[in-house]
């Protein structure tokens, strides 16, 4: 049995879809906030247990007979971050779990100047310290947060973000492939695997050029002084938490530390993975 948490979500539904081609349904669970998000699963024959990080005793149920856990990190950071992995790692121990496999990023450490990434590394430490076997998926930097930050620019031509740092943008199907390919050929890696990254570390001046090629229209790229960008996403709403989170990107980009580029995500899957271009010109296709 493997289970997946946060298989609603953009990466565990594309990981539980991957699954769902190489294993029998029935050897299939998932452990989700609200199952009825989930009832086209449940329908399939997916078991579908009801599961939440605020509350340990329903993560033990939902983990109960998994010899793999897919841990998908959530969408949270700091103390908060890592205490609701903290509650489903002690409930996966509780449960008897034989391994589990937990959505980390590349350039996980305590160092990093992004927080996320601080994160990661917390949460590979509780996992370090429960003696299971552990693997944590090294993800490269997701390429829809890039499309989510080139929102504007789309419209307007000028790419006006702060100053930044190459960085291997890389599609989420992609890695949700490589992380059905890991859990249905178990102990593949011990601990962090190598950076799973897309195929090109690219900055938002390489992004201007490509944004131009695939669209036959000109891109501008203007550099933004940190504090006026911190002001101009508190004006569109976003809480100062964010806007300094969203900063911390540039900064740990500007450090190097998302510029691996590593070949075992397309040995992984057996092909390139998709670049940055092909993701760009399906996202703004819809």
């Amino acid at each position: 049995m493997i289970i997946v948490t946060g298989a609603t979500g953009k990466l565990g539904r594309r990981t539980v879809e991957h699954l769902l081609e190489r294993v029998p349904t029935d050897r299939v669970g998932v452990s989700v906030r609200d199952p009825r998000k989930a009832q086209d699963l449940a329908e399939r024959g997916v078991r579908v247990r009801q599961g939440s990080f605020d509350d340990p005793a329903s993560l033990v149920h939902a983990f109960e007979g998994a010899e793999q856990l897919l841990l998908v990190s959530l969408d949270r950071t700091g103390e908060e971050c890592v205490t609701g992995h903290r509650a489903a790692i002690d409930a996966a121990v509780k449960a008897g779990v034989g391994r589990i496999l937990y959505t980390s990023q590349m350039g996980a450490a305590q160092d990093s100047r992004f927080q996320a990434c601080r994160d990661h590394a917390q949460t590979e430490d509780l996992l370090r310290a429960t003696g299971l076997p552990w693997t944590a998926l090294r993800n490269g930097f997701y390429a829809a947060s890039a499309l989510q930050l080139l929102e504007s620019a789309r419209h307007t031509g000028d790419i006006a973000l702060p100053a930044d740092g190459p960085v291997s943008w890389t599609g989420h199907d992609d890695l949700a492939e490589a992380a059905a390919a890991i859990l249905t050929d178990e102990g593949r890696f011990e601990g962090p695997t190598p950076p799973l990254t897309g195929p090109a570390a690219l900055d938002f001046d390489a992004v201007a050029e490509i944004a131009a090629q695939a669209t036959g229209r000109p891109f501008t790229r203007t550099v933004v002084p940190g504090e006026a960008f911190r002001k101009q996403a508190l004006a569109h709403g976003a809480p100062a938490p964010i806007a300094d989170l969203m900063l911390s990107i540039f900064a740990a980009a500007r450090n190097g530390e998302f510029t691996a580029v590593d070949p075992t995500l397309a040995e992984l899957i057996g092909r390139e993975p998709a670049t940055f271009r092909t993701l760009l010109e399906h996202t703004w296709a819809e």
